[in-house]
C-alpha cells in the first residue's frame, strides 16, 4: 500500500472526512495536465533565438535611423520564420494538451457505506470503487471482492480478457467487459499506470531530420564564417572612419548572408507536403515526418488493427462424425444473443436462421466456451478445444487435428454436442458445467489482412525497407499472418525471451543480436515494444512505428515516425506523427514518394542558396580589401527575393521524387566552390571597372557642371556636389553594376542544375522539365523591368539603366559563361582542390 492511502473496509468505504484530507493532500484522480512546453517558452525559442536577435537589434537601430525599407528587409525574414515554426509547435502543443486516456465519466464510489457517483477526477487514494460491465477502470488498484474480467489491450495488446480475482491488481485504462467487483484506489491521477502512460504520452519527442540537421549544419557553419569576415570588415569601417547609418547598413547585409530562408523553404515544402499527402490517405500532424519517413529503412507494426482489420475470418471447417457442419454452426452463430468477433466471422460466413432456444450460455474468457440448448433439447457447445477436451470420450484424437491446425499459427474452436439427450449446460446451483460430448467439427479462424498490405509489404521488401511485427498475441498466430502476408518469418520470438534481458551493456548486446535476426514477435508489452523500437534506433536505423492502440503509444514515440490507424484509440493518434485515415498500410508508400519530392526540391535549392551566399561574401572580401568601399546596401541585398528566394520556391513545389543524394554536403561543396569562385571574380571585375572609371571621370579636372553631368550620365540621378560626391556616385554606379551582374548570372546557374539541352549539361544530364527554363526567362524579364523602372530600380538603391554600366556588365556576363562552362564541364575546380578523388557523386545533384 501507498504511503499515505488511508485503509477503508470494503464494505463502507472512506468517510467524508477522510476524503476531504485526502484532497487537501493532492491525492485525486485529476486529469494530468503537465509534460509539455508552455506558450511563452515557446514564443521564447522562436522569436528570439541568436540569429534572430541579432537581426532584431540591427532592425531597431535602422528604424531610429530612419531607414525603414533597410529594416524591413533585415528582420523580415526571421521574422516570418519565428511565426512559422511558433505556430506550428503551438498546434502540436495544443494536441498534446488534449491528449487523455481515461475517459470523462462518473464512477461509482462507496463513501460512508453507501454508493454515490462522482466524476472520475474527485476519487482519491484509498477510496473504494464499484466496477462493473462495460465501465473503464480509472485508478490502479487491487480487487477487493467480487469478480471482472478486464480488456487490457489497449494497454498491453493481448486481445483476450484478464480475469481478476480479489488481490489481483485493475489497471487504470483498462475496461471491464465482464463481472462486478469492488476495487481500492492505490494509485490515482499521474501516478497511476495511465496517467503515467499519459505524461510520456505528452512529451515533446520532436527531432529534427536528416535534411534539417544538415541544413542547421550548413547555416551554423555560414554564421561562424559570417562571424569571422563581419569582425575584419567591420574593423577596418571603424578604421576608416565610418558613419553609424554605414556601419549598421554594413552589419545588416552581413547578417543577411547567413541563409536563414532554408528554414522557410523547407517549411512551405513540408506544408505543401502534407497537403498532396491528405488526399491519398495520409494526414500529416509532424509536418518534418513527410520527409523522416523517406529514410526509414525498418518499419515496425502491431498486427491487430495494423495488418489486420481486427475481424475475423472462417478458414475452414474440419468435419470429425462425417456429417457437414455448416449448417449447424450457421444456426448457431445466428442465435447468439451477445454477438463477439467470432460469431460475427461465422454468420458472415454462414448465413442462417436462429433456433428456439431454451437456454444459453454466453462466452467467458474464463470459461472459454459458448453453448446453447435448443427447446429440442439438444445442447451445443463451441469454444477452445482444450477447454472442451476433459469432457470428450476420445480427447487424443481431436488434439492430435487440433495441433496441426495451431502449429499454422491458426485459431482453433471445436464444436460439439451433448452426449446424452436433454443433457443442460448448468449445474444444480445454475452455474455453467459441460456434460459429456461428441466432437463435431474444428472451426478454423484466421485474421483478416487489410486490403493492400501484402502489396505494400512486397513493395517495402523491393525498396530494402525491412518489417518487423509487434503483437500482443501468440507468437504462433502472428508468425502465421505475417506469412500469410508475405513476410519471410524465420523464428518468432516470446516477449518473456526480452524481459530476461537486462538493460546492462551485455544485456543491450544480446536484445539487439536478437532483435536484428527476428521478424516476429509475440506476447509482447508495451515497454518491451518500445525496447524493440530502441534496439533497432541504437543499431543505426531509421524506424517507423505503426500501431492503433494505446499499448503502441510509448512506440510510436520512441520511433523517427509515429503512424497511427485513425480506427484505432484517441491517444495514439494524438501522438501519431501520420494518421492513416482510411486504415491502409500501403498509404505510408504515397507518403515515402513525397518524401523524395521534398528532398530533392531542397537540395537543388540548397545549391543555389549557398552559391549566392559564397558569392556575396567573396565580392564583400575582395571588394574590401580592394579599398573600394562597400559592394552593397541592405536594400540591394533584398533583390535576393527575386534572384534566389522566388527561383528556390518554384523550384521545391516542381521538385520530382528521385533516389536521395548520400553524399549532398560533398556535392554542394563541389558546385558551389567553383561556382561561387567564378561567379565572385567575374562581379568583382565588374565592380571595380565601374568605380575606378566612374571615379576617374569625377577627379578629371571637369567643372561643378560637368561634373554634375557626367553622373547623371552614369547613374541617371541627381546628386548633390559635396565632398564625398565622387565616392558616392563611384560606389553608387558600382554597386548598380554588380546586382546588374549577380541577378542573370544566378538565373543561368538554375540552367545549368536543371539544363533544359545539352548544350547546357556541363554539370548535369539535361532534364525533360521545361518549367526551369520558363521560370528563368520569366524572371530575367521581371529583373530587367526592375532595372528599367526608375520608381523600383530607386526603391532597391540601384541607378537608372545607364548605357555605361551595361557596357561593361554585358561583356563579363559572356565571358562568365563560357568560363562557368568550362570549370564545370572539366571539374577544374575539383582537380585543383583535389576533390574530385573525394567519395560521392560528383556531378549529380537531384534532378
Amino acid at each position: 500500500m501507498a504511503a499515505g492511502i488511508v485503509e477503508a473496509a470494503a464494505g463502507e468505504g472512506l468517510s467524508a472526512a477522510q476524503v476531504s484530507a485526502a484532497r487537501r493532500a493532492g491525492r485525486t484522480n485529476a486529469p494530468v495536465t503537465a509534460g509539455t512546453r508552455g506558450y511563452g517558452r515557446i514564443l521564447r525559442t522562436n522569436v528570439f533565438s541568436s540569429y534572430n536577435t541579432i537581426l532584431f537589434a540591427i532592425g531597431l537601430v535602422l528604424l531610429v535611423l530612419g531607414r525603414y525599407g533597410d529594416a524591413l528587409t533585415s528582420v523580415g525574414l526571421g521574422l516570418v520564420n519565428a511565426v512559422v515554426g511558433a505556430v506550428q509547435e503551438m498546434r502540436a502543443k495544443r494536441k498534446l494538451d488534449r491528449l487523455q486516456l481515461l475517459d470523462a465519466a462518473e464512477v461509482t464510489v462507496v463513501r460512508d457505506g453507501a454508493e454515490q457517483r462522482v466524476p472520475a477526477a474527485d476519487v482519491v487514494a484509498g477510496d473504494v470503487l464499484m466496477v462493473r460491465a462495460g465501465e473503464q477502470v480509472v485508478v490502479d488498484g487491487p480487487v477487493l471482492t467480487g469478480r471482472a474480467e478486464a480488456d487490457e489491450s489497449l494497454l498491453t495488446g493481448e486481445s483476450d480478457p484478464v480475469v481478476k480475482n480479489p488481490g489481483d491488481l485493475l489497471r487504470s485504462g483498462s475496461h471491464c467487459v465482464a463481472g462486478t467487483a469492488r476495487q481500492r484506489a492505490s494509485a490515482v491521477g499521474a501516478d497511476s499506470y495511465a496517467g503515467r502512460l499519459t505524461l510520456q504520452a505528452r512529451a515533446d519527442t520532436t527531432e529534427a531530420t536528416p535534411l534539417q540537421r544538415r541544413i542547421d549544419f550548413v547555416v551554423r557553419l555560414t554564421m561562424v564564417l559570417v562571424v569571422l569576415m563581419s569582425g575584419a570588415i567591420l574593423a577596418q569601417a571603424f578604421l576608416e572612419g565610418f558613419s553609424l547609418l554605414r556601419v549598421v547598413q554594413i552589419t545588416a547585409v552581413l547578417s543577411g548572408l547567413v541563409p536563414y530562408g532554408l528554414f522557410f523553404l523547407i517549411a512551405v515544402a513540408y506544408t505543401r507536403g502534407a497537403a498532396r499527402l491528405a488526399g491519398r490517405g495520409a494526414l500529416v500532424q509532424q509536418v518534418n515526418a513527410v520527409e523522416a519517413v523517406t529514410h526509414v529503412d525498418v518499419v515496425c507494426t502491431d498486427k491487430t488493427g495494423t495488418l489486420t482489420t481486427g475481424a475475423l475470418r472462417l478458414d475452414g471447417l474440419d468435419p470429425l462424425d462425417g456429417t457437414d457442419p455448416g449448417p449447424l454452426l450457421a444456426r448457431f452463430a445466428a442465435t447468439v444473443a451477445d454477438p463477439n468477433l467470432t460469431s460475427d466471422a461465422l454468420a458472415a460466413a454462414l448465413p442462417g436462421t436462429p433456433w428456439e432456444l431454451r437456454d444459453e450460455v454466453a462466452f467467458t474468457s474464463s470459461l472459454r466456451w459458448s453453448g446453447q440448448v435448443t427447446t429440442g433439447g439438444e445442447a451445443f457447445v463451441l469454444g477452445a478445444p482444450d477447454a472442451l477436451a476433459p469432457h470428450l470420450g476420445d480427447p487424443d484424437g481431436v488434439a492430435d487435428r487440433v495441433a496441426a491446425r495451431a502449429a499454422a499459427g491458426l485459431r482453433v474452436l471445436l464444436l460439439a454436442r451433448a452426449a446424452r439427450a436433454g443433457a443442460g449446460l448448468r449445474d444444480d446451483d445454475g452455474r455453467p458445467a459441460l456434460p459429456g460430448l461428441e466432437p463435431v467439427a474444428l472451426v478454423v479462424l484466421s485474421d483478416e489482412l487489410r486490403p493492400g498490405v501484402a502489396d505494400a509489404l512486397e513493395r517495402f521488401a523491393a525498396d530494402g525497407v525491412a518489417v518487423k511485427v509487434l503483437s500482443g498475441d501468440d507468437p504462433r498466430t502472428v508468425a502465421a499472418l505475417a506469412a500469410t502476408a508475405g513476410l519471410d518469418v524465420g523464428e518468432a520470438v516470446a516477449g518473456s525471451e526480452i524481459e530476461e534481458l537486462d538493460d546492462s551493456a551485455g544485456g543491450r548486446a544480446a536484445l539487439d543480436a536478437l532483435v536484428a535476426r527476428t521478424t516476429v514477435f509475440g506476447r509482447v508489452t508495451p515497454e518491451q515494444k518500445e525496447r524493440v523500437v530502441a534496439s533497432l534506433r541504437r543499431g543505426g536505423a531509421h524506424v517507423a512505428m505503426l500501431g492503433d492502440g494505446v499499448n503502441d503509444a510509448r512506440a510510436l514515440k520512441r520511433a523517427h515516425v509515429g503512424v497511427a490507424m485513425r480506427s484505432g484509440s484517441a491517444v495514439t493518434r494524438d501522438v501519431a506523427d501520420i494518421v492513416l485515415v482510411d486504415d491502409s498500410f500501403a498509404a505510408l508508400l504515397p507518403a515515402r514518394t513525397e518524401g523524395r519530392r521534398i528532398i530533392d526540391g531542397i537540395a537543388v535549392s540548397m545549391y543555389v542558396f549557398l552559391t549566392r551566399v559564397a558569392t556575396q561574401g567573396l565580392v564583400i572580401m575582395a571588394v574590401t580589401m580592394l579599398g573600394l568601399g562597400f559592394p552593397y546596401s541592405p536594400t540591394q541585398v533584398g533583390l535576393t527575393l527575386l534572384t534566389v528566394g522566388v527561383p528556390t520556391l518554384f523550384l521545391t513545389l516542381w521538385a520530382t521524387p528521385s533516389e536521395p543524394d548520400p553524399d549532398l554536403l560533398g556535392n554542394l561543396a563541389r558546385f558551389v566552390v567553383p561556382a561561387s569562385v567564378v561567379t565572385a571574380a567575374a562581379g568583382t571585375v565588374v565592380y571595380t571597372v565601374l568605380y575606378q572609371g566612374i571615379l576617374q571621370g569625377f577627379t578629371s579636372g571637369r567643372t561643378p557642371a560637368q561634373v554634375i553631368e557626367q553622373f547623371q550620365s552614369y547613374t541617371g540621378l541627381t546628386y548633390g556636389t559635396d565632398a564625398d560626391f565622387a565616392g558616392a556616385a563611384a560606389t553608387l554606379g558600382a554597386q548598380t553594376g554588380l546586382s546588374t551582374f549577380v541577378g542573370p548570372a544566378s538565373f543561368v546557374l538554375i540552367l545549368f542544375l536543371l539544363p533544359p539541352h545539352r548544350f547546357l549539361a556541363a554539370w548535369t544530364a539535361p532534364v525533360s522539365d521545361r518549367r526551369p527554363a520558363w521560370l528563368v526567362l520569366g524572371l530575367t524579364v521581371v529583373f530587367a523591368g526592375v532595372v528599367g523602372t526608375p520608381a523600383l530600380s530607386s526603391y532597391f538603391g540601384l541607378t537608372g539603366a545607364a548605357r555605361p554600366v551595361f557596357l561593361v556588365v554585358l561583356p563579363v556576363l559572356v565571358c562568365w559563361f563560357a568560363l562557368m562552362w568550362v570549370v564545370l564541364r572539366f571539374r577544374l575546380m575539383d582537380r585543383m582542390l583535389g576533390t574530385d578523388r573525394l567519395p560521392g557523386r560528383a556531378g549529380q545533384p537531384p534532378s
